[in-house]
């Protein structure tokens, strides 16, 4: 279990400190959430076929690939790591989903997200609590945000799962005015918000 979490610290401190637009070299092994949990992720957040999820650090794509192969979604994984994107979109093509998913190498804080109707996590608590106000000012309200073992600092889940152990959380990005309030320690991005 220590290692878990010391694999998932590097790959978290890898993807807080790159700069987009330059080479970051990736040496950071990354913790993929195991199928029945990828599945009860989807299923938490009522993924269906109108759907488009997003994965940020999609490592091997397998969330994104789940989202379009078991519920007729559309997907996007974001990786910084170059070789796991290209691996994610080879395992897209050859699970019958190339049609229906996107790999894009980036960083998860620059990411352009807009297009979600689902988010999915798997990220440590710090970088969840950093990318808490990109999700409140980039997502439409309705949108919905699933992490896998870590919730997000002063924002109470809607719901609260365990599977086979996991913890799973999911939130439903709220109206605008609702956003602002949850906000406030996210200043200055909250003076975005519409």
């Amino acid at each position: 279990m220590v290692h878990h979490f010391r694999n998932l610290a590097m790959l978290s401190f890898a993807a807080a400190f790159c700069i987009a637009g330059q080479d970051v070299e990736v040496n950071t092994p990354y913790v993929p959430s195991p199928s029945n949990t990828v599945t009860a992720m989807l299923k938490l957040a009522g993924v269906h076929k109108t759907d488009t999820v997003y994965d940020l650090g999609s490592g091997d794509g397998r969330i994104v690939i789940a989202a379009a192969k078991e519920f007729g979604a559309h997907g996007v994984g974001i990786d910084i790591n170059p070789e796991r994107v290209a691996r994610a979109q080879v395992k897209a093509e050859r699970a019958g989903v190339g049609n229906r998913t996107k790999f894009e190498v980036g960083d998860l804080f620059n990411a352009d997200i807009h297009d979600a109707t689902v988010v999915t996590l798997y990220l440590l608590p710090d970088v969840n609590a950093r990318v808490r106000s990109k999700l409140l000012t980039e997502l439409k309200p309705g949108t919905r945000i699933v992490s896998h073992e870590f919730g997000i600092k002063d924002w109470p889940a809607d719901k609260e799962i365990v599977v086979n152990g996991s913890k799973l959380f999911l939130w439903t990005v709220p109206e605008k005015t609702t956003a602002r309030q949850i906000c406030t320690a996210c200043a200055p991005t909250a003076d975005s918000l519409p």
